[in-house]
């Protein structure tokens, strides 16, 4: 079920809206670390929780948005015309200003009549009447402006304990960025209205190595490339990992997609240290010699009259 209640961001992180920079960034922190998934693998509401405290950091610690969000926060709910036609009883307290409690309240004779004459051309009038039954015109066509993206590369420190990097917008505005702790490669933020025609703008991480490393909290993604002759009867390959070249026992019969994990072999903070996740895929030589393809024809033969 959908809500439109906004989420208390002040609560969230655990600081009052009094706080300072410095109190906001270790709240935050302590949060993230808190809630990242990787350490709360056994949680299904962490993942959730850990985007909702993001997302309250990137609000707060900016001015702008804070306010922003202040001010859509504070929702009046003395219009109840708004989302939907009034009841009867809300209709006499907010439009003449009589309170009515048909349960609670005794009417004499002079009230009770007085009450039903209202009753009578409250239903009488024809509430939809000025409802239109068909599209009106469409407006003038407008100039229509799309996000901007930019691709920011980061280092795997940076991405696990967080950074500030600058991005130069299409008209030249430079701005500041704070990534958050335990960030991942393809991560996009978001910078609200930065774009023209106050579209948003995204920013993409880029954590990787130059040994095809890529980054993702705690944890390090390889894809290692197979031949299908490797995969299909196993080898030993050497890959690298952050610290360093290990050698990894490919299991026979290894199709693309399966994922061999190299315990402790990721990130460490603190006490927690992460795994290397290693995707095999499956690619074929450049070329072939016709003694190769011969030997794939008659394999594919071998296959047919297994079926």
């Amino acid at each position: 079920m959908s809500t439109t209640v906004e989420p208390n961001y002040w609560s969230l992180l655990g600081v009052s809206p009094d706080c300072g920079v410095e109190e906001l960034k270790l709240a935050f922190r302590n949060e993230a670390r808190k809630w990242h998934p990787d350490l709360n693998k056994n949680d299904i509401n962490a993942e959730e929780r850990f985007k909702l405290i993001n997302e309250a950091y990137a609000i707060l610690s900016d001015p702008k948005k804070r306010n922003d969000w202040l001010k859509k926060s504070k929702i009046d709910s003395s219009d109840v015309f708004e989302n939907r036609f009034p009841t009867y009883e809300e209709y006499v307290e907010v439009i003449l200003g009589i309170k009515i409690n048909l349960e609670n309240d005794c009417l004499d004779d002079d009230q009770e009549e007085e009450y039903q004459n209202l009753n009578d051309i409250y239903e009488e009038s024809n509430f939809n009447e000025n409802i239109p039954t068909t599209s009106q015109a469409s407006p003038p066509p407008t100039l229509i402006y799309e996000d901007q993206e930019s691709i920011v590369e980061i280092t795997p420190e940076q991405a696990l304990y967080g950074s500030s990097v600058d991005i130069q917008l299409l008209d030249g505005t430079l701005v500041e960025v704070l990534t958050p702790p335990f960030a991942g490669d393809g991560w996009r933020l978001r910078i609200e209205g930065a774009a023209m025609g106050f579209r948003d703008h995204f920013v993409q991480l880029k954590v990787q190595t130059d040994e095809g490393l890529r980054i993702d909290g705690l944890r390090v993604l390889y894809r290692l490339e197979l031949f299908p002759h490797d995969a299909l009867l196993g080898c030993a390959v050497d890959i690298p990992t952050i610290e360093g070249i290990v050698t990894l026992q490919v299991p026979p019969n290894s199709s693309t997609g399966r994922l061999l994990r190299l315990r402790g072999r990721g990130l460490e903070y603190e006490n927690f240290r992460g795994d290397q996740i290693v995707e095999i895929i499956i690619v074929l030589p450049e070329s072939l010699s016709d003694s190769e393809i011969a030997l794939y024809q008659r394999l594919n033969e071998l296959s047919l009259e297994n079926y």
